[in-house]
């Protein structure tokens, strides 16, 4: 009995000779007799499915649904207590939690159910010679989703940092280059903004402080999903810009320089204790654009670690207790990272590993000569900016990942 084969293949308009014109974009076969036409592109349904089936039994070792099944099951026990709400921020956290681990499991779920449509098609089509064009014309669409799909949930399994489940707190501050380094890190605070927009990820801005002329000194925004700190966390490092300057009257070519710090939110259960000691603490007005109780009172506040001189500044809440609250929260996670690094430099430096960071000068961003956005660590690129700093940038996190870890494996061996 001959092995069966469904191929998909492009349109064909120059049959060979004794066969029929074929204006289908897919049929069915078997192996050892085909008809070919020329520009022929055939799909091994056979051997993608298992393909994908491998991927996702590797994911599944992974991510343990049954342990995420048992998580969700306590966490719900812990929202239906009747004095949840007597403290909101541990209720949000528990919310929260079952919200992640609960999209985490349809995650999985779904994804095994869509390979299990994708089979149950390719044998339909096999079946129904009549109906075979158009079913694995449709297949071969769902196909290319799955892979991309699969492959993004892949690198979800490579996130298995201490911190990386976290939210993250991003700041951006503009470097080299004057005003176009302001402009710049306006673009960038864009650019994740609407990364998170894209995927459905609340974010908050917490801090902006505006140059004299455009753009942004520095901006500070938290992006609230799973993984969001194990996910951005590779965009840390400085960013470059060459373009013609549109603040130049001469129309000259500028470079300017931005830096991207990514920081895991702090929790509760961190336990980061700061001596009121070692903080100074300076309120000011508001700046910005104006609106409701801005520029009207000294509620922004400006932290400053006297130990490691470590400076947060808030100013988007509406009074000074929050902004307070809110600067202690984000210095605390930045004690929290300084302590980390601490840690692996002294693993690093008994290892006698004295590699340079690998978030230093790790994009260029080039609209002048040519166009293209490229990562100097992953040598990942794209030719069109534009769609880069609109925030498709999926391709460059989900490479960092793989560089980081591939870094990491090398590290240990």
């Amino acid at each position: 009995m001959p092995r069966r084969r469904i191929g998909v293949g492009a349109p064909s308009y120059l049959p060979l000779e004794g066969s029929k014109p074929c204006h289908h974009s897919a049929v069915a076969f078997l192996v050892g007799g085909p008809i070919r036409y020329p520009g022929w592109v055939a799909i091994e349904f056979s051997e993608e499915i298992p393909s994908l089936r491998t991927t996702m039994e590797n994911i599944v070792a992974v991510v343990q649904p049954d342990k995420l099944r048992e998580q969700i099951a306590e966490l719900n026990e812990k929202a239906a207590a009747p004095d949840l709400w007597d403290d909101p921020s541990a209720a949000q956290a528990v919310t929260s939690a079952l919200s992640h681990r609960q999209s985490e499991l349809d995650r999985i779920t779904q994804m095994s159910e869509r390979i299990d449509d994708l089979e149950a098609m390719v044998d339909m089509a096999a079946e129904d010679p009549d109906e075979s064009a158009d079913i694995l014309a449709e297949a071969e669409a769902d196909l290319e989703k799955l892979r991309k799909d699969l492959g993004d949930l892949e690198i979800r399994t490579l996130l298995d940092g201490e911190y990386d489940e976290r939210n993250a707190v991003i700041t951006i501050r503009s470097g080299a280059g004057g005003v176009d380094a302001a402009d710049f890190a306006e673009i960038l605070l864009r650019m994740y903004l609407r990364w998170a927009e894209r995927h459905g990820y609340p974010t908050k801005v917490m801090d902006t402080s505006y140059a004299e002329e455009a753009g942004l000194k520095s901006a500070t925004f938290e992006v609230q999903a799973p993984y969001a700190y194990g996910t951005l966390s590779v965009e840390a490092g400085t960013h470059r810009l060459v373009r013609i300057s549109p603040f130049d009257n001469q129309g000259r070519r500028q470079t300017s320089f931005a830096a991207v710090e990514v920081i895991p939110l702090i929790e509760t259960t961190d336990h980061i204790e700061i001596p009121e000691s070692e903080l100074k603490v300076d309120v000011f007005r508001s700046s910005g654009p104006g609106g409701q109780s801005v520029n009207t009172t000294d509620s922004a506040v400006r932290m400053t670690h006297i130990p490691t001189g470590i400076v947060v500044s808030m100013q988007d809440e509406k009074s000074q207790i929050q902004n307070r609250a809110a600067a202690l929260r984000v210095l605390q996670s930045r004690l929290l990272v300084l302590r980390h690094e601490e840690e692996q430099a002294k693993k690093k430096e008994l290892a006698g590993d004295v590699k340079a960071s690998w978030g230093d000068q790790m994009r260029s961003y080039v609209l002048q000569p040519y166009q293209m956005v490229k990562d100097l660590r992953t040598e990942y690129e794209s030719g069109n900016p534009q769609s880069v700093f609109d925030g498709d940038i999926d391709g460059f996190i989900n490479a960092g990942i793989r560089w980081r870890k591939n870094e990491q494996k090398a590290a240990q061996d």
